[in-house]
């Protein structure tokens, strides 16, 4: 009890003054005067009775209540007076005038704050505690009372309600006078201080923020530590197992305003001050270091703020030896508390936003089993191991709950869906979180599938395909692809059109350039197989959404990178091709895929070519058009300058390329863009030889590939061509296989690629004079032939789908007569001094015969060639002409027999007038060719 007097306060009163102040400040008048005191006076009065009579100082400042409501009365009452009044308004809408103020009240409260203090400054023990008590609860009624006043700012508005109170004079006095107590106080004992805050926030929170957040941006350090000391001892008295957290701890909820109003300045401080008492409470010690633990999860609890700020700080700080100590701390505590504190774990978790991604892989990292290879000393426990094992089920259990469970969409249209912070923080981690699930560890990728599950379910629609389209992009084997399709299969039953989402994406991030030149032939090669491997289910839904996306997918057939090519190529040959495909778009695929395979074959790349074959033969099968559209453009790509060395041709060097600084020709130029006049087959005929001033036409030159590269290019181009000239659903290379319309065609595109200036009308066969008259265009099919040794393959082919060879006719045609005037010319030389023209006569004989232009007698004189003289072999040649100008090659000469074409020459009069000069022939080197007369018999 106070019982003394300070020293120096005030100068010594009569018994009897003393007498008359008391009288005075009980009755509110002065006895010697009769005159009712003033509020001044009265204060006055009861300051001087405060500084002789100390034993009333309950009265006297229970009394100074009243002068400081009356003080921010008159403040507020001045302040509403500046702002309300309108001089042009009217009297009835003219507000009501405020109250008037008091004067001189100002003073008083200035008066009270020096007396306080010079008692604070003799004995801080004893008056420090009542005052700061006194002030702290005076203030909490003050903004209580005046918090509905019109024109005071929102309580959320903690800024203008600051200035506002700290520009009013009494409020300030009152401030100040606290923070002198405080830090009077605060190097000995200021929890006493700091509990008259705590209950004060309390009771008068939030219009009481303003003060804590003053006094705490003022005293962070101390405010902190002790708002936490005294809240944890509050936690220990009050702590009750059958209330609630926030009902049984009167001072949690205040503890938990005053961090969070400091937390926005002074984080790092409460996270530290946070981080010890952790730390402490794991060391034995007392029943509060015990409690520490539950106290610290209950203020995270109650404050999303306060555990965001904590949480990355405090998984960082869980070492192996941490752990060991907490695991240690956790088994004497009895089990209802424990599991209570494991549940409550787990629901911080769910809230847990900012230092999610680093609490789920510390989880996982811990839970995970032990392996041989760990450091001894970075090793757990296998009680803190299974006890995350068990927070990481629990976790994954309770979201699911939460996503499941979420209000909106089943009949409740008005309900906000209920917000998950945890799956919110990982929605940024998408990838990660699908990296991480894609390295298979044991138990760990379980783990992370729900979780993407329940994430893509979540946070719907966007999440589930772009998962997806990470995981095709990601999976570089069976095992990690099938995750994917795990996740559709969890996922397709809640989300319709996933599958089409998601191929979407994928089409979106490649032609966007967001994927590496490797990660877009991954996700292609993916997407193949999985609609190559899954009939049904993602298999089918992806390949159906793939074939609305051919014409992207087709531009990357001209992808820079090879893989990407063939992986797109493969990808085509698994979609579903819509039966009526658009023109533009079936062209586009088309001179794609040619062009890629002829690319593929330059690269020797076994496996792509396969893939652009299989599918030209899909999109040649498409329509008759997509047919014909294949056909040309293989026959034109392999005749062209650049791939004729694929098949064991030739290519020369333009007319146009020039020395080095030779200047420009305009000739060249017209040339080159068409625009001069072609003479072909006129006397106005010109033979180019070269250019004057640059010598002679250079030689050809060989670009040719090594034999067996030749032959397996060969094999492929003729097998493929085979393919598309088969009848539907038979395999072609067989006469009866091929259909004559497709071999027909092939025939036609053939003709005009080797010589575009003929028509296909030219199937009659003129004399042999005729050839003088188009000896140019001969020199052309003959030049085609020469560097060109594919033409004689594909004639091959052409002769099987009889009668398609006659519309070659002029190809046949031209070339025999350059054969006929090389042979007329080399008459004094030996056959096989130009085996080049050798096995053109050969092959072209043998080639007729097969198409059945000529009767097997005739075809077979292409056996002895090689053992005859020049001349002899024109003789041959010469008949070959004369029987196809006596009997044209018209495809009416054909007949349909036994699903066949064939032509029956005993029809079409008597072969023997043809024979003479072959057994003429035969019998003038019978010593040589006598093995080979019984061929030649009608």
């Amino acid at each position: 009890m106070i019982a003394t007097q300070p020293q120096g306060a005030s100068p010594q009163i009569s018994p009897q003054e003393l007498s008359r102040q008391i009288k005075s400040f009980l009755s509110g008048s002065d006895p010697q005067l009769g005159h009712k005191l003033s509020p001044r006076e009265h204060a006055r009065c009861s300051l001087l009775l405060l500084r002789c009579l100390p034993s009333a100082r309950h009265a006297v400042l229970e009394h100074l209540r009243s002068v400081f409501h009356d003080s921010v009365s008159s403040f507020l009452n001045e302040r509403d007076s500046q702002d309300t009044h309108p001089a042009s308004s009217s009297s009835s809408q003219r507000r009501a005038p405020p109250a008037p103020t008091i004067p001189g009240l100002d003073e008083v409260t200035q008066e009270v704050q020096k007396v306080l203090e010079e008692f604070i400054k003799l004995n801080p023990r004893a008056w420090a505690p009542l005052i700061s008590a006194w002030s702290i609860e005076l203030m909490g009624q003050l903004s209580s009372k005046h918090a509905c006043r019109q024109g005071m700012p929102h309580s959320a508005s903690l800024n203008e309600l600051l200035q506002l109170w700290m520009s009013c004079g009494a409020t300030r006095v009152l401030m100040d006078i606290y923070t002198h107590c405080l830090s009077t106080m605060i190097g000995s004992c200021p929890d006493a201080c700091v509990d008259a805050l705590l209950d004060t926030s309390v009771q008068h929170s939030p219009h009481f923020d303003w003060v804590v957040a003053h006094i705490g941006n003022s005293f962070p350090s101390t405010i902190i530590s002790r708002v936490l000391s005294c809240g944890l001892k509050d936690f220990c008295a009050h702590s009750s197992p059958a209330e609630a957290p926030d009902k049984r701890v009167p001072k949690l909820g205040s503890v938990v305003g005053i961090l969070g109003h400091l937390s926005s300045r002074h984080g790092s401080s409460i996270r530290q001050e946070i981080l010890r008492m952790f730390h402490e409470s794991l060391r034995p010690g007392s029943k509060q270091q015990r409690a520490t633990l539950p106290y610290l999860l209950q203020l995270a609890a109650l404050s999303p703020s306060l555990l965001g700020a904590v949480c990355q700080d405090l998984v960082d700080s869980l070492k192996p030896a941490t752990l060991a100590q907490l695991q240690q701390h956790c088994s004497t505590l009895p089990r209802e508390e424990l599991e209570n504190m494991l549940n409550l774990s787990v629901h911080l978790a769910c809230q847990t936003s900012a230092g999610a991604p680093r609490l789920l892989r510390f989880l996982l990292d811990t839970a995970m089993p032990a392996s041989v290879i760990t450091t001894p000393g970075l090793a757990v426990h296998d009680s803190v191991r299974e006890a995350c094992d068990r927070i990481v089920r629990l976790l994954l259990l309770r979201l699911q709950k939460q996503v499941y469970g979420r209000p909106g969409g089943r009949g409740a249209s008005d309900a906000q869906p209920r917000a998950v912070p945890f799956l919110d923080a990982m929605r940024s981690h998408l990838p990660e979180l699908c990296a991480e699930m894609l390295r298979l560890e044991r138990k760990r990728h379980l783990w992370l599938h729900q979780l993407l599950g329940l994430l893509c379910v979540y946070s719907s629609p966007s999440c589930a395909p772009e998962a997806l389209c990470i995981l095709l992009t990601m999976a570089q084997n069976s095992e990690e692809l099938g995750l994917a399709v795990q996740l559709h299969a969890v996922l397709s039953s809640s989300m319709q059109g996933l599958a089409q989402a998601a191929v979407t994406r994928c089409v979106a991030q490649v032609h966007a350039g967001a994927l590496t030149d490797k990660q877009a032939f991954q996700l292609l090669q993916n997407l193949a197989l999985i609609v190559q491997s899954e009939e049904g289910g993602m298999g089918r839904e992806t390949g159906i959404a793939l074939s609305e996306y051919l014409s992207d997918i087709g531009q990357l057939l001209l992808h820079s990178d090879p893989g990407v090519c063939e992986a797109a190529c493969l990808l085509l040959c698994c979609c579903a091709l819509p039966s009526s495909l658009p023109p533009s778009q079936l062209n586009l695929l088309i001179r794609s895929s040619c062009h890629l395979l002829f690319h593929f074959m330059h690269l020797r790349s076994s496996a792509g070519v396969s893939s652009c074959s299989r599918l030209l033969l899909r999109l040649c099968r498409v329509s008759p058009i997509g047919r014909k559209s294949v056909l040309h453009e293989l026959v034109e790509g392999s005749l062209h300058e650049g791939n004729a060395g694929l098949f064991g041709g030739y290519s020369s060097t333009t007319v146009g390329n020039k020395l080095e600084g030779a200047a420009a020709s305009l000739l060249e130029s017209n040339s080159h863009l068409g625009s001069t006049v072609d003479f072909s087959g006129s006397v106005w005929s010109v033979f180019h030889a070269g250019v004057i001033g640059s010598g002679l036409k250079p030689e050809e030159q060989s670009r040719q590939s090594g034999q067996q590269e030749i032959a397996e290019n060969t094999q492929s181009l003729i097998s493929l061509l085979c393919g598309c000239c088969a009848k539907k659903g038979e395999e072609g290379g067989l006469p009866e296989s091929l259909d004559p319309e497709a071999v027909k065609t092939l025939a036609v595109t053939l003709t005009e690629s080797a010589c575009p200036d003929v028509t296909n009308s030219e199937l009659a066969w003129p004399p042999e004079e005729h050839a003088r008259t188009t000896v140019q265009r001969d020199l052309v099919i003959y030049k085609c032939f020469s560097r060109n040794p594919l033409l004689f393959q594909l004639l091959h082919l052409i002769a099987q789908g009889r009668p398609a060879l006659c519309y070659c006719s002029v190809l046949l045609r031209g070339l025999l007569a350059t054969l006929l005037a090389h042979w007329e010319a080399s008459r004094e030389s030996s056959v096989v001094g130009s085996p080049w023209h050798l096995q053109a006569s050969s092959d072209l004989v043998s080639c007729m015969g097969e198409g059945q232009l000529l009767p097997p007698a005739l075809t077979n004189m292409h056996e002895m060639f090689s053992l005859l003289a020049p001349y002899e072999v024109r003789l041959l040649l010469l008949s070959v002409w004369d029987f196809v100008k006596e009997n044209g090659p018209f495809p009416q000469r054909f007949t349909f027999q036994k699903g066949a074409f064939s032509r029956d020459f005993t029809r079409e009069g008597d072969p023997a007038k043809y024979m003479g000069i072959v057994y003429s022939v035969l019998h003038r080197n019978i010593h040589r060719l006598g093995l080979l007369s019984g061929r030649f018999q009608l």
